[in-house]
């Protein structure tokens, strides 16, 4: 029986650069990398404190010359934080780029995109 989701893969063309994306515009923290020797690395990213998910960066090159046939398509994530409105702020505040704030009957959200044009959003969950 599954309980939790544990690991989400992101495909980026640029490794360190997403790990800066999401550890210095995010707040994301590193608690894992992985190198095997031969190309293949991950580093592994999660929201500080109490995270159960954590993404996974791969080098999309690198996986899909070795699985031709694997989607490596940009997966749609829906986040949580208890203040859209400052987080929507502090991303402005370090340029990254914004949809439009929207009131839903079910709370705030917005999207913002990576530094490689991946959309993801973020919703009011208190």
């Amino acid at each position: 029986m599954i309980n939790v989701l544990g690991q989400v893969m992101l495909y980026v063309n640029n490794q360190d650069e997403a790990v800066k994306f999401w550890t210095e515009k995010l707040g994301f923290t590193v608690i894992g990398e992985e190198d095997s020797g031969q190309g293949m690395r991950w580093i592994e990213v999660a929201p500080k404190n109490s995270a159960q998910t954590s993404i996974v960066l791969h080098d999309k090159q690198f996986i899909a010359n070795m699985e031709p046939e694997l989607n490596l398509g940009t997966p749609s994530l829906m986040f949580y934080s208890d203040d859209v409105e400052k987080l929507y702020s502090d991303l402005a505040n370090k340029n990254v780029t914004l949809g439009e704030m929207v009131n839903l009957p079910s709370g705030k959200i917005f999207n913002f995109a990576d530094d490689e044009g991946n959309y993801f959003a973020v919703m009011e969950k208190k």
